[in-house]
């Protein structure tokens, strides 16, 4: 278990402002970032939970139940009051956990689930998924893009605070938020060229660069990513100390995402900044779903092979973890407000 402050951008008159909470997840960086991001907009005061079930529990997951150890009550085990208010999880094998959580604590906490559990609406009190996905109903909210915690105000307190070699790279700037190779997008090497040769034009219109890898960037789409920005001023992140990641996104004019990705994506069009989605080959259905209704709604344009010049267009900053905190508030409030 860990022990965290409060949300970094408490909504001080939120009915849930101070609130206890647990955040359950599996521990991968994209739960993680979505369970804080809803966390953040309510201002809970959080303990994270981290399961990791073993054996027939993680494959039983999401349908079976929590292994025995940390059944509702069992000594040391995950689930045991003092129940805070409202709970939050992400993460396949965090379902069996927040459905026991919930059968035990009752309407003492409000619990809440990232993401399609896959083993019913009813698994608990709201469930968000992306829009994307097609599992609707009355327990559920969907919004375009997924929660994290770049919330406008947290962005203009980044801006602020830049660092230096950030603060002296020349306008345009373009950050660079580069994925990687997964189940649905192949990343060939003509896809890594084709990303190279985009990024050499946009050099060539004067811009400089932040560029950061993530956990799935493959080597060569690494080093075409270094070899066409060099000539230019820039920030390569090389993996060593903190990632200037948020501070990219504060700083950027334009950005350029890799489509494999939703939750940079979604963070990327947290600034109102023009956002260049690149597409490699490969795609299915759920993401050509996720990335037409971002450009439906003007935030996204594809990448150009070669960009000729630097489009510029406006849209409202996309925040979906202050969506799914209002929902959260207010239907923690009309439970409150019923007669017991």
């Amino acid at each position: 278990m860990q022990q965290d402050r409060p949300g970094a951008d408490v909504h001080s008159k939120g009915v849930l402002a101070g609130a206890r909470a647990w955040l359950i997840t599996d521990g991968k960086a994209g739960t993680d970032v979505q369970v804080k991001g809803v966390a953040d907009a309510l201002g809970l005061s959080c303990e994270t939970k981290r399961v990791a079930p073993g054996g027939i529990w993680r494959l039983l997951a999401p349908w079976g139940p929590v292994p025995p150890a940390d059944r509702p009550g069992s000594p040391g085990g995950l689930i045991a009051p003092p129940w805070p208010a409202v709970a939050i999880a992400s993460g396949r094998t965090s379902v069996p956990y927040i459905r026991a959580l919930r059968r035990a604590a009752g309407p003492a906490t409000f619990t809440v689930l990232l993401q399609d559990p896959k083993s019913g609406s009813d698994t608990a009190d709201l469930i968000w998924v992306p829009e994307h996905d097609r599992r609707r109903g009355p327990s559920v909210i969907a919004t375009t893009t997924a929660p994290h915690s770049y919330s406008p105000e947290r962005l203009a307190a980044l801006a602020r605070e830049l660092p230096p070699e950030i603060m002296a790279l020349p306008h345009p700037r373009v950050a660079v938020v580069l994925g990687g190779k997964n189940g649905t997008y192949g990343f060939t090497r003509a896809d890594d060229t084709r990303l190279e040769a985009a990024l050499v034009s946009l050099g060539r219109l004067g811009a400089s660069f932040m560029v950061t890898p993530s956990r799935r960037t493959h080597g060569r789409l690494r080093r075409v990513a270094e070899r066409a920005t060099r000539e230019r001023p820039r920030v390569f992140w090389d993996g060593s100390g903190p990632n200037p990641y948020p501070h990219f996104l504060a700083a950027a004019d334009w950005l350029v995402v890799t489509a494999d990705s939703v939750n940079m994506t979604g963070e990327a069009c947290a600034t109102g900044r023009p956002v260049y989605v690149f597409e490699p080959s490969g795609g299915s259905a759920k993401f050509r779903r996720f990335h037409e209704a971002l450009r439906r709604a003007g935030a996204t344009r594809p990448l150009p092979s070669q960009v000729e010049r630097l489009e510029e267009w406006m849209y409202a900053p996309i925040d979906s973890a202050a969506v799914i905190a209002a929902e959260v508030e207010r239907r923690y409030l009309a439970r409150r407000a019923k007669p017991t």
